[in-house]
């Protein structure tokens, strides 16, 4: 079977209750699919308009719920009556075999049951009608495309406006501004990646403890020339670092092998030569963890090229931003955080430590432009499958 091109559209009631990382964690788990990109929109009236327009044809099988569907997104969609501040609103790309039906299967019907986990919408979804079946109460928490043809229609719609309402959306309707705020990057690393699973999803929903708002999100791969300007000012920290290192390990294999002590200025005297190579070797398995590559093997002209590995970059908004994330990931050694944290739960080393957390709003903006979070990658992958209108 042909690989598609399918999308969930995550609602703002279910960004605002902190729900994404349990939709992304399902949608990737019980599908099986390759998480292919994710962008936040803060939807126009244009677009709102447009996207509810076409869903009163959608479907023809079931009209009150596609006349339903019209108006929750007329409601929820749009930017707020009062302030004109727009709603965050997440689209989520996934590519594979069979991934529209996948997709739709994982998600659930839009009348949710009222007991059970089966779907997305059993968890966080809710259709509620009164003794006469008028519903009283509506949420479908993700929107979902029933067919290959209605993903193209909806895919080439939001693509058109993927500039112009896409990005980082960190003046929404529900985004708090005030003294204090600030935003910070999180990207979860590749290690998380190796295989469709519910851990990204996992990660996300430990973070939600910080009550802060996902702002912008991208799926991409890392270049090399990304990851060493990324991890710039921590080479030179390890070159540092193993000066002291490597000049007591190879004082202990020497009284391990040869039985005789090194006095101390000798161990020294070997560390400020081997430790400097010893940290560029760690700087350069950072970059190969990060990218699939070791810059040492790559060309100057190569180094721009998108790597192997995958992460997925997510900026987050609110009070002491940068210093409750960091909390909640814990120390950089997984051994030594806390139960709970993101290192301790999904870690394995100090390089392999699931995500990484900006340590300053400074180095925040410096990391977001690097990864450039605005980028969109939306518009590619819909001319790839879909073509444009």
């Amino acid at each position: 079977m042909a690989s598609e091109l399918a999308f969930a559209l995550i609602n703002p009631y279910t960004i605002a209750k902190s729900r994404t990382g349990g939709v992304i964690g399902r949608l990737m788990s019980r599908t099986g699919l390759n998480l292919a990109a994710a962008r936040m929109y803060g939807p126009s009236a244009e677009l709102v308009d447009l996207y509810a327009s076409s869903l009163l044809t959608s479907n023809q099988s079931e009209p009150e719920f596609a006349r339903l569907l019209s108006e929750y997104v007329r409601s929820n969609y749009a930017p707020d009556s009062v302030t004109g501040l727009r709603r965050r609103v997440i689209l989520l790309l996934f590519e594979g075999e069979n991934a529209i039906q996948k997709v739709r299967e994982a998600t659930g019907h839009l009348r949710a049951g009222w007991v059970g986990g089966e779907t997305i919408r059993d968890t966080y979804g809710d259709y509620v009608v009164d003794e006469n079946e008028k519903v009283r109460y509506f949420e479908p928490a993700v929107l979902v495309a029933p067919s290959v043809e209605r993903a193209a229609q909806v895919l080439r719609l939001w693509s058109e406006f993927t500039q112009s309402d896409g990005g980082i959306v960190d003046h929404g309707a529900d985004v708090t501004e005030a003294e204090g705020v600030q935003s910070t990057l999180v990207l979860i690393k590749p290690d998380n990646f190796r295989f469709p699973s519910v851990r990204p999803g996992h990660i996300i929903d430990l973070l939600s403890r910080s009550g802060l708002r996902i702002v912008g999100l991208r799926k991409f791969a890392m270049t090399v020339a990304q990851a060493e300007e990324f991890y710039g000012p921590v080479h030179g920290i390890l070159r540092e670092k193993f000066k002291s290192i490597t000049g007591q390990q190879v004082g202990a294999l020497l009284k391990r092998e040869m039985g005789f002590d090194l006095p101390e200025d000798a161990k020294a005297a070997i560390g400020e030569h081997i430790g400097p190579i010893a940290g560029d070797r760690q700087f350069e398995d950072i970059i190969q963890f990060m990218t699939g590559h070791r810059p040492s093997e790559v060309a100057e002209a190569d180094k721009a090229k998108v790597g192997s590995e995958n992460c997925l970059a997510l900026v987050y908004k609110g009070m002491s931003a940068v210093e409750k994330i960091r909390y909640l990931l814990g120390p950089t050694d997984p051994a030594k955080a806390q139960p709970g944290s993101v290192r301790r739960e999904f870690g394995s080393d100090i390089m392999v430590n699931a995500a990484h957390a900006s340590d300053s709003p400074e180095n925040a903006a410096r990391e977001m432009c690097i990864v450039d979070v605005q980028q969109d990658t939306i518009g590619e992958w819909v001319e790839k499958y879909y073509g444009t209108k």
